[in-house]
């Protein structure tokens, strides 16, 4: 009996397409799609600023080109950032887990304040979310937010809190929850007996 011959030529079934854009590309591509959506310009007058053809736009953010260097030049140029911002913007995917080993803890003893980083920020997400312990009587006051306008959800989980936002004192308790945008200075303090412990969860506008 004749043996059957493998076709050759037959496509790997776990082959990478090679008509399948670049992960990358399609990154990059999106980023650069929500970049202009946030100037609120169409192509044609991303085109006017740039100097480069609506059409060669519209195919880099529908990746259905590979951007060359000359053309991420001018449009950082444009966005007002450098090479390294951009590309930083669309790095692979975070990691869908963080283990509780891995979360960093950093500290300020003169506070009392302990952060942990439980969903550190990443060039691909716009919220972060974070752990923070007081210690009885810790008062912090930070003059101004790092980006303003920032979205902040602060859900008290145990002990007490008070949050200080636009001249108004919130005064919280384990379970309540003060949701905000923050374009002034703001302060935390736990005024209680005993330390509280509160997550805060930032969102980039």
């Amino acid at each position: 009996m004749k043996q059957a011959v493998p076709d050759r030529t037959a496509p790997d079934p776990g082959a990478p397409d090679p008509a399948a854009p670049d992960p990358v590309d399609v990154r990059l591509g999106s980023r650069l799609a929500e970049l202009r959506a946030e100037h609120g310009w169409s192509l044609g007058e991303l085109a006017e600023r740039s100097g480069v053809s609506r059409s060669t736009l519209s195919r880099a953010e529908r990746a259905e080109t590979s951007p060359t260097a000359a053309l991420l030049n001018r449009l950082c140029h444009v966005y007002g950032r450098t090479m390294s911002q951009l590309l930083s913007e669309v790095e692979a995917e975070p990691a869908p887990v963080l283990r509780a080993a891995e979360q960093q803890v950093w500290t300020d003893h003169t506070s009392g304040f302990v952060r942990r980083s439980v969903s550190p920020p990443h060039g691909g997400l716009r919220g972060e979310l974070v752990e923070g312990r007081l210690s009885a009587g810790a008062d912090i006051a930070y003059d101004r937010p790092p980006v303003p306008g920032l979205e902040q959800h602060i859900w008290v989980l145990d002990g007490s809190l008070a949050v200080t936002a636009e001249g108004t004192e919130h005064l919280l308790d384990a379970g309540d929850c003060l949701r905000l945008r923050v374009w002034g200075p703001t302060r935390f303090r736990c005024g209680g007996p005993e330390g509280t412990r509160y997550v805060l969860a930032v969102v980039r506008p």
